[in-house]
């Protein structure tokens, strides 16, 4: 579906991307939109997580809080990695204190035979919706991201039932049953190829990939279970950039810059700026790495902290982001400096 968008007016996240030039690298932060924003909470309040989710103008409304905010260089959709098991049958509710429960996990071979990726993007018009809406009300200023779970990351969540430090009952399946398991991901990964390419008809311009649980994964298991799907994703979407992130998986740095596809990793604070580099050598754009937690830091440290990152990834093939997302405890004017500081780094440098 042909879409008239407004012209966009900075493209430094796709220039990134792309690998050129640029005098400062472009910045976001993961789930920007959000918790952290005093007037995200005034919506919380009257609406629940998934009406958030399900409604096109309260997701487009609370995905342009943080660029009307902290004006940073992408917007990305309010939506939830969990929409796709959604669409596969599985029900989702978000319990306070206890994050997402799936109330009817796999459990049998008969339950994972049962999961077929049918119609997705027709059960999540929703998303699609707040995509072309968003899309429209940024009016330009800054380019859209959109998302999706990576298979593996699902897989856990859709066996175990809820979130986990270990995802043991979702291993236990993995090893117990290992052709059921593999139908459920390769079920997911055309679930989710067929998720992105709807959003970017509707008109994301970047994607991301959130392969959240990839380090619970041995190098072994991560190149036989997740590995082989995420290049299958990466490969069928050609259209725009794809942004992979493989949180904790730092052994698969190398096979994930060589093999994926993909035109940018997001690597976690666990990994350092040189060993990142090093290990991808320095052939894609990275993006990262800023633990959350030290934006509760004072501002003159996350300052320092936030230019000494961005002298040792390099200015060019770089996003300056957190290694993961934004805490709720965050205060908005930290976030600020933050974003703040990368926008400076040019005149900084040049101050210098």
């Amino acid at each position: 579906m042909a879409h008239d968008f407004p012209e966009l007016k900075n493209d430094l996240l796709l220039r990134a991307l792309r690998g050129e030039d640029v005098d400062r690298p472009p910045v976001w932060m993961m789930r920007q939109a959000g918790r952290y924003l005093p007037q995200y909470m005034k919506l919380r309040k009257k609406y629940s997580f998934f009406e958030r989710v399900e409604t096109p103008e309260l997701a487009c409304e609370i995905t342009i809080q943080p660029i009307d905010e902290l004006e940073p260089d992408a917007a990305i959709i309010f939506s939830d990695i969990l929409t796709v098991p959604q669409a596969l049958g599985i029900d989702v509710d978000l319990v306070k204190g206890k994050g997402p429960v799936l109330d009817n996990p796999i459990r049998t071979v008969d339950d994972a035979f049962s999961i077929l990726a049918e119609d997705v993007p027709g059960k999540l018009e929703h998303v699609m919706d707040a995509i072309t809406l968003t899309r429209k009300e940024l009016n330009g200023r800054v380019p859209l991201i959109g998302f999706a779970g990576a298979p593996w990351t699902l897989f856990c969540y859709m066996v175990q039932g809820q979130g986990s430090k270990n995802f043991a009952k979702a291993k236990q399946f993995l090893w117990q049953e290992p052709d059921a398991a593999q139908h459920v991901l390769k079920e997911l990964t055309k679930a989710t190829i067929e998720y992105l390419k709807a959003q970017i008809d509707a008109g994301a311009q970047v994607v991301q990939i959130f392969d959240s649980w990839a380090g619970l994964l041995s190098p072994d298991d991560f190149n036989k279970y997740a590995l082989p799907h995420l290049m299958e994703i990466c490969s069928a979407i050609k259209e725009v950039p794809v942004i992979l992130f493989a949180k904790g998986a730092w052994y698969a740095l190398s096979r994930l810059a060589f093999k994926s596809g993909a035109s940018a990793l997001s690597v976690d604070w666990t990994m350092s700026p040189d060993y990142s580099r090093s290990a991808t050598r320095s052939d894609i754009t990275l993006q990262g790495n800023y633990d959350p937690t030290k934006l509760l830091g004072s501002r003159k440290q996350i300052e320092k902290d936030v230019r000494r990152m961005i002298d040792r990834f390099g200015r060019h093939k770089y996003i300056a982001n957190l290694g993961h997302g934004i805490l709720p405890n965050v205060p908005v004017d930290n976030a600020r400096v933050f974003i703040d500081t990368v926008k400076s780094y040019a005149e900084y440098n040049a101050r210098d």
